[in-house]
């Protein structure tokens, strides 16, 4: 399984956009391969580029299995992140954000699956919730998946007629 770390990144330090995602790295990145969009350096070349922008990061957003949101500020990115993730593909979106529930727009409300108020929390909740299934697939082999279903698929359930 995939996890896409989303956060504000056009409008925070390059510091305070890569800190998080490091931390999320170490807390996840044994378990689940992590799609980072800050790997791309688009640094001073963000207006001739948005496009290239725009398009890898809604590649990885379609790759991931689970968006871990950095709820941290209002961010257009991210907000569109979000909405593409949850409503467009139906993607699990996890956040997390220094915000009381009141505090939070009703549209990052709406379209995150779960928000918690730390990085720490959000990373035991995709473990507690996702760890498992993630060993399940990755210990079981496609070919072997494939044959199972195929084998089932072969014998058609008849129907029984009624006595009557």
């Amino acid at each position: 399984m995939k996890i896409y770390l989303c956060g504000p990144i056009m409008d925070e330090s390059g510091e305070k956009a890569r800190e998080w995602r490091g931390r999320a790295r170490k807390m996840l990145g044994k378990r689940f391969g992590i799609l980072d969009p800050m790997r791309r350096n688009f640094k001073d070349r963000e207006v001739d580029s948005a496009n290239e922008i725009v398009e890898f990061d809604l590649q990885d957003v379609r790759d991931a299995d689970i968006v871990l949101v950095n709820y941290c500020k209002p961010s257009i990115g991210t907000a569109m992140e979000v909405f593409y993730a949850s409503q467009n593909l139906g993607k699990f979106v996890v956040a997390f954000s220094p915000f009381s529930f009141k505090e939070c727009n009703p549209w990052m409300v709406r379209f995150c699956t779960k928000i918690l108020p730390s990085l720490d929390e959000a990373a035991r909740y995709i473990m507690g919730h996702f760890v498992e299934l993630n060993v399940a697939a990755a210990g079981d082999p496609p070919l072997r998946r494939q044959g199972r279903r195929k084998a089932t698929a072969a014998r058609p359930i008849t129907p029984r007629r009624s006595m009557s």
